[in-house]
């Protein structure tokens, strides 16, 4: 079986391509936030590298959330688009399971943690058992302080993961101290590698999709949407 699978739920726009034995190749992208203008070429690179078309490739995959509002959108069109033409089935992929599983069979607690923007963060909980990733908490978007403060809750080590660590990673050192690690530069954002595996996974269990019912998966409403329930309330004859 032969997947491939996109990750644009963040600044870093990635695309890998993977069968059941080996990674064939990954294209990972971390510079603006240009997924409309970089996706399309970073995939058709990468297929023409590995000589395959559109119709080698039995499943499609992208990670569904959460995550930037438009990267989302950009990604999961792409993808579901790709697999209409192609006549092939989809698998979503939770942003923040695959950003877990950049670092799979450590025995500390993993907290990928997503920048959300005005001190908030997407995330969620993980350990591995016998190899198997488990989600011990629900997806949240919460500000960091109330993170610290449910990491501390579960007396144990963690380690966190995810573009959030770059602006948060003092802070959650000072309140969390020798019980918080964080993994090297190169497994720190999304990696659609990761993304493949697990779709790879859900696949063999058969947990496949149709194209038309992926969808992206968001915790909050987007800052244009907060917005503008904002003036709608502003402006309700109770505010006046």
């Amino acid at each position: 079986m032969r997947i491939l699978a996109v990750d644009t739920s963040s600044a870093v726009a990635a695309v890998a391509i993977m069968n059941e034995r080996e990674l064939l190749g990954e294209f990972i992208l971390n510079h603006k936030k240009t997924h409309s203008q970089k996706l399309i070429p970073m995939i058709d690179v990468i297929m023409k590298n590995l000589e395959l078309s559109p119709e080698d490739i039995d499943v499609y995959a992208a990670s569904s959330g959460p995550g930037s509002f438009t990267g989302l959108r950009i990604g999961i069109t792409t993808i579901k688009a790709m697999a209409f033409a192609a006549k092939k089935p989809v698998v979503s992929v939770p942003a923040l399971d695959a950003l877990a599983y950049n670092v799979p069979n450590t025995g500390a607690l993993v907290c990928p943690m997503m920048d959300a923007r005005n001190n908030q963060v997407y995330t969620a909980l993980y350990k591995f058992e016998k190899g198997m990733q488990v989600n011990i908490s629900e997806y949240m978007g919460v500000p960091v302080q109330e993170l610290v403060q449910i990491i501390r809750g579960k007396n144990s080590d963690v380690l966190i993961i995810g573009d959030g660590v770059l602006i948060h990673k003092e802070y959650l050192k000072s309140e969390l101290g020798p019980r918080c690690h964080f993994p090297p530069q190169y497994l720190l954002q999304q990696r659609a590698s990761s993304v493949a595996q697990l779709a790879l996974n859900k696949a063999a269990e058969g947990k496949l999709e149709n194209c038309f019912d992926m969808v992206p998966f968001y915790l909050r409403k987007s800052q244009a949407e907060r917005e503008l329930e904002k003036k709608r309330q502003e402006n309700t004859p109770e505010a006046k």
